[in-house]
């Protein structure tokens, strides 16, 4: 790749050529710089004087939808916003004369010239063009309850012209969910109207707003329709659940129903297993981005005869994720595995699953219990949330089966007092005990905008670091880009911590000890820790280091 400068007669040469082709230059000058498009951008606009912009710069400007509409817009691939007492022109391609002149002549004066990616600029009509239609759908919305009843599909390959505002607000909020990776919607009612909000890779961010109460009522009514809830009752909380059939497949979706001070706020949980698992290929532990040690210490975990093998972690952190794939991963079809879940997230084939289900009386330990008269080898318990439950699982994994389980607690060490705190005998629960797996998410940072970055003083500290001029760290962040919303982040990896229990170990959890004193047996056994882990992905430029901090500052 060449030095990141731009001379005129590099970029004539490249016109000539282009032209010769029925190329485009930048085309053209992409493939003679090898530069990546962000580099070749920034090499464009110096040369020609231009500034740069984003998605995220772009959201906090003002468009001049007066002189250039929407649709207009859409099909020429540019903007025009205001910023203050100046106009703004936004384009992807500074070769373009044409373009230029026509969006001189919807100007009508003078603008400053920004350069941004086209991916960039379509992301952001994208997202313009959507929260317009919904906000022009708005106006005397009503939904049509009668019709609604029952349904367990809906079709979101198109948003229907001819269905009712109030569906086009939910099915179309639904689909930009889904294209943005989203795994919670978060649809909240406040004062002047409704706020939509996505957690996308662990993290909250804002869609869109909705003004009106009515609208807000609306929305909340149409989605208690889908999830088959009494829409009178506004006063306590709802659970429940539909389908959806969306990209040729069906996605299960969790609805949560709760009464604010404004009216009623609304969280969907967007269960889809493609997300995960592409293609309907078969979950496996090399998928979910574990590091090489990590992945050969949980699948010998997992490989044992019998005893328990805990996994913790907080909510969201893909605890029940790694079980799946362990037991996908032991599943040869020789022994009996029967798991217990609150909900049954995803289908293992040849597994049998059991939902737990409170109201009719089946909770995890009656369904544990009559488990064991089932003749099992392998045994999933989603999760131990008190002590019957864990002394049932205690036991079964001193007679001979394998639980897999997961457990609420920090880390690995955590684990200890949660069991005493319900009562449980520690010598009882380390002669059961093959190991503990602690593990979190990482936001990784998005590749096609991540850029060179030195950290300071106070960014080290944060995590415990100084500065060493001797090692050889390669710390990045991401500028935000379209592709990554604004972000700087594009998916996730998984950071592990593993505690193999040894007759060391053993010992001193039966005898109580303090959690330094397991911490530091551990540490001599070669458990590497949770910071530990997500540091080495900030040294190798994986992620960032607030991201490191966020993650696991109380690991």
């Amino acid at each position: 790749m060449m030095d990141l400068t731009l001379t005129i007669p590099f970029v004539q040469e490249a016109r000539d050529a282009a032209r010769r082709r029925n190329h485009s230059v930048l085309a053209e000058l992409e493939e003679r710089t090898g530069a990546p498009a962000t580099d070749l951008l920034r090499m464009l606009a110096a040369l020609f004087g231009y500034g740069v912009t984003d998605t995220m710069e772009m959201r906090g400007l003002v468009p001049a939808s007066d002189l250039l509409p929407l649709q207009l817009a859409l099909k020429r691939e540019c903007m025009l916003f205001r910023n203050g007492e100046v106009l703004l022109g936004v384009i992807a391609d500074p070769f373009d004369g044409d373009l230029l002149k026509w969006l001189a002549a919807r100007a009508k004066r003078g603008f400053e010239t920004r350069l941004a990616l086209k991916a960039d600029i379509n992301a952001y009509l994208a997202t313009l063009e959507d929260s317009t239609q919904a906000m022009e759908s708005v106006a005397d919305a009503r939904v049509d309850e009668s019709s609604a009843h029952g349904i367990e599909q809906i079709s979101l390959k198109a948003i229907s012209e001819d269905a009712s505002p109030i569906v086009r607000i939910v099915n179309s909020t639904l689909y930009d969910a889904l294209r943005a990776g989203a795994s919670d919607i978060h649809i909240e009612t406040g004062r002047s109207g409704l706020t939509v909000r996505y957690r996308v890779d662990g993290v909250l961010t804002t869609a869109t707003t909705l003004p009106g109460q009515d609208t807000a009522e609306q929305v909340i009514s149409r989605l208690k329709v889908m999830a088959e809830l009494d829409i009178a009752e506004r006063r306590i909380p709802q659970d429940g659940r539909f389908k959806i059939s969306a990209k040729e497949r069906a996605i299960d979706i969790r609805v949560s129903i709760m009464p604010s001070i404004h009216g009623e706020d609304a969280v969907l949980r967007l269960l889809d297993k493609h997300a995960i698992v592409p293609d309907g290929n078969p979950l496996r532990l090399d998928i979910l981005g574990f590091d090489t040690a990590s992945l050969a210490a949980v699948r010998r975990l997992a490989a044992q005869p019998y005893g328990m093998l805990l996994v913790t972690g907080p909510t969201g952190s893909g605890k029940t994720t790694t079980l799946y794939a362990a037991i996908s991963e032991i599943n040869h079809g020789h022994d009996k595995i029967v798991t217990i879940e609150d909900p049954v997230e995803y289908e293992l084939p040849g597994v049998l699953q059991i939902p737990v289900n409170e109201k009719k009386g089946l909770t995890f330990a009656k369904g544990l219990r009559s488990i064991l008269r089932h003749d099992p080898d392998k045994i999933l318990v989603g999760e131990i949330r008190d002590a019957e439950t864990a002394e049932i699982a205690i036991q079964s994994a001193l007679t001979g089966h394998l639980v897999l389980t997961t457990v609420h607690a920090n880390n690995v060490f955590d684990v200890f007092n949660r069991f005493t705190h319900m009562g449980i005998d520690p010598y009882a629960l380390t002669s059961a005990l093959n190991g503990v797996w602690a593990q979190r998410l990482l936001r990784t940072i998005c590749t096609r905008c991540a850029v060179d970055h030195a950290p300071d003083i106070e960014e080290l500290a944060l995590v415990g670091l100084h500065h060493d001029p001797q090692r050889n760290d390669r710390f990045r962040k991401g500028r935000g880009c379209g592709e990554c919303r604004g972000t700087g982040y594009r998916g996730r990896r998984a950071i592990a911590e593993i505690l193999t229990l040894d007759d060391r170990l053993r010992e001193l959890i039966a005898a109580r000890e303090s959690i330094l004193s397991i911490k530091q047996a551990a540490a001599k056994a070669g458990t590497r820790f949770l910071r530990e882990a997500a540091l080495d992905l900030a040294r190798a430029g994986e992620t960032t280091l607030e991201e490191v901090a966020r993650v696991t500052l109380q690991a």
